[in-house]
């Protein structure tokens, strides 16, 4: 019988690789090659495997689970690969709002039975983003990260793996130490929109595949349909006193709980405004920051430029610049300018904001932030004055991620031998780079929140939509939320302080609100039953209850975690951990790492060492004792044969037959008493 041809339209045929190896190939051929054009990218479109995990992603995105590709009907692989044959036809359009090669899994709209009212409705109104939408742009997204991750500066943080802006954080204070003047601008108009023409043309620097450039192009041309409610409609939804509760539906993901909303309102103005182009979606902070890496890539040239060396300076006086002698980061160094010490700036973005640290006089500052102004203007068409590009000294505070960079004064005492091998201990002056936590803001990311009033006096506020909860359930909420506020403030010279606000704040709110829930009167009161950190229950009084902790103990009431951090002296120090100066995310090092261990020079240099040094491989050792047991029957390497010599070699032959001898008669004689033993059981 002749066996039967594959069919070449049954999708579950085109799954011959999994999607994850697909995209861990593409990341190493981009790192292994960055500065290579690239041509040929509808191949990597034409892989059924990364339409399939593009698929998973979303749907885990749209239902809050995630499905395994075994899992996915027959029905949407069908569905998903006629959308890729749309892609590649040139027969897909952006935001279509009707007719869907594939929709949602919650999508559950008969189109065809639809009225003509509610057609209007769906074609004129604003409306998410289509299902099918999401699943191009991750395909997108998938093939071009890994070409633009290998080739982006390393001084931009945002919207990048592994890059976050703890990161910023521990960059600024480890290399910006010595600096005195900064400049400080605001970029963020460039994440609202940018000419299509400017963005295809930083896109085209380093792609040249027609189709994928024509489909960005399509996604950032064609209009999105908004519209506005009117103010008719929203006076009546005001009007509604009572509202009922939602109930979700079966595959509806469930929404963020209320510990996570507070912290994402808590997002400093660095990192507030996520770019959103056309319809790019997830592609539009890629965009952004292809179209602002010609601006670090400007800026690393003006830093080689600038650094002029002086070897009467402590640190940063070599001419390379790279082999710093001296931490700047430590008390000994006192950051002073003038003509004999050295003069260096250094650069990092965040997003649209970046920050500017330079050592010289201010009128290099002055020159740098004209240049910077024409540079924005001719690549960008954006048009910034020098209010926008502040120029600051570090002794008036600089706000960066809502943490304030200032320069604090120490008196360290320098110990050091002198002749005669006498120790003399002097008192030195130095200052540190601090990087601390704005008070301020988290004041005023508290008030935006609905946690407090006033300024000068903050007052608690209740937060009455956890009326409803239970205690315990409120107090856990909290507690992760304070868990989240502790990690946000890791870096801050004053952790303690802020974290031990920000508990003062949450308590003094839930102890108001338990107060108006179990009509209590006053926080003293509830303090007094629930104690310091609300964890005895305050329902019917019970925390006063002498037999409470029997209880507790037998598991017969529930168990109620108190708040976190009631005092300072439970809040962690502030994480110090030293930064490296060449740091990377651990997986570029993993991926930079492999292709050196894949390159087959890299194993001959290792080989050759070895020679040169007359040291033995571990695989060459084993090979050595394998073959020797092959050859001689006994285990023994040949560095001991070559010591011992040709006598020692029939000693021991002689020693192993003698033992082979002696073990073959013990074996003989136990078989014989074994045999004995069997008969005599029989």
């Amino acid at each position: 019988m002749q066996r039967r041809a594959p069919d070449p339209d049954d999708p579950t045929n085109l799954m011959k690789e999994d999607g994850v190896s697909v995209c861990s190939q593409m990341w190493i051929e981009n790192f292994r090659e960055p500065d290579r054009i690239v041509t040929n990218l509808t191949s990597y479109i034409r892989r059924f495997e990364l339409w399939v995990l593009a698929y998973q992603k979303v749907y885990a995105d749209e239902t809050g689970t995630y499905i395994p590709r075994s899992a996915i009907q027959k029905s949407a692989l069908e569905d998903l690969l006629a959308l890729r044959n749309a892609v590649l036809d040139d027969r897909f359009k952006w935001g279509a709002r009707l007719q869907f090669f594939i929709k949602s899994p919650r999508d559950k709209t008969d189109y065809e039975s639809l009225s003509k009212r509610k057609i209007k409705a769906i074609l004129t109104t604003t409306q998410p983003a289509p299902f099918q939408d999401k699943i191009v742009q991750e395909v997108l997204f998938m093939i071009l990260e890994p070409i633009y991750e290998s080739r982006f500066s390393q001084k931009s943080y945002a919207f990048r793996p592994g890059r976050n802006a703890h990161t910023v954080l521990r960059v600024i204070r480890r290399n910006f130490a010595g600096y005195l003047w900064y400049i400080k601008g605001d970029l963020s108009t460039v994440l609202d929109g940018m000419k299509v023409g400017l963005v295809i043309n930083a896109l085209m620097r380093d792609v040249r595949d027609k189709k994928v450039i024509d489909l960005v192009k399509l996604a950032l041309v064609t209009p999105v349909i908004t519209s506005r409610v009117d103010e008719g409609e929203k006076k009546k939804k005001t009007k509604r006193k009572y509202q009922k509760k939602r109930v979700l539906a079966e595959d509806e993901p469930k929404p963020d709980p209320y510990w996570l909303e507070s912290f994402f309102g808590f997002a400093p103005e660095e990192a507030e405004k996520l770019p959103k182009w056309g319809h790019c979606g997830i592609l539009s902070p890629l965009l952004a920051n292809i179209c602002l890496d010609e601006l670090d890539r400007w800026m690393e040239r003006k830093i080689k430029e600038f650094y002029r060396p002086s070897k009467s300076d402590v640190i940063w006086n070599s001419p390379e610049g790279e082999a710093e002698q001296g931490n700047t980061s430590w008390p000994e160094f006192v950051p002073t300018s003038g003509p004999d010490k050295t003069r260096k700036m250094d650069y990092v973005r965040y997003g649209g904001h970046i920050l500017i640290g330079i050592r010289g006089p201010r009128a290099d500052a002055a020159t740098l932030r004209k240049q910077l102004i024409e540079f924005v203007d001719q690549r960008y068409m954006l048009k910034l004055d020098n209010e926008s590009l502040p120029i600051e000294h570090i002794t008036k505070g600089i706000m960066f991620l809502d943490h304030v960079l200032c320069r604090r004064v120490v008196y360290p005492t320098l110990r050091y031998t002198a002749t005669g091998g006498k120790i003399i201990s002097e008192k030195g002056v130095g200052t540190l780079l601090s990087v601390t936590a704005s008070l301020k803001q988290c004041i005023k990311q508290f008030r935006k929140l609905n946690f407090l009033k006033g300024d000068r006096d903050p007052d608690p506020q209740p937060c009455f939509r956890m009326f409803h909860a239970t205690q315990a359930h409120t107090n856990a909420q909290m507690n992760k939320f304070l868990l989240a506020m502790v990690e946000w403030y890791r870096y801050a010279d004053n952790r303690k302080k802020i974290v031990n606000f920000c508990s003062y704040i949450i308590r003094g709110s839930l102890a108001k609100l338990y107060a108006a829930k179990y009509k209590l009167r006053s926080r003293a009161k509830v303090y007094k039953i629930g104690a310091r950190n609300l964890g005895r229950p305050l329902k019917e009084k019970k925390g006063q209850s002498p037999d409470y902790q029997n209880l507790l103990r037998m598991g017969l009431v529930e168990s109620i975690d108190g708040l976190l951090f009631t005092r300072m002296s439970l809040v962690p120090e502030a994480d110090y951990t030293p930064f490296p100066g060449n740091w990377r995310p651990d997986h570029e090092k993993a991926l930079i790492e492999y292709i050196r261990l894949d390159d087959p020079k890299t194993l001959e240099e290792q080989r050759s060492c070895i020679r040169e040094q007359g040291l033995v491989s571990p695989q060459d050792y084993v090979s050595m004792l394998v073959w020797n047991y092959k050859r001689n029957a006994i285990a023994m390497d040949q560095l001991s044969l070559v010591k011992s010599g040709g006598t020692n070699i029939q000693n021991d032959q002689q020693l192993l037959s003698s033992s082979n001898h002696e073990n073959y008669e013990d074996k003989t004689k136990e078989e014989e008493e074994s045999e004995g033993l069997h008969v005599a059981r029989i």
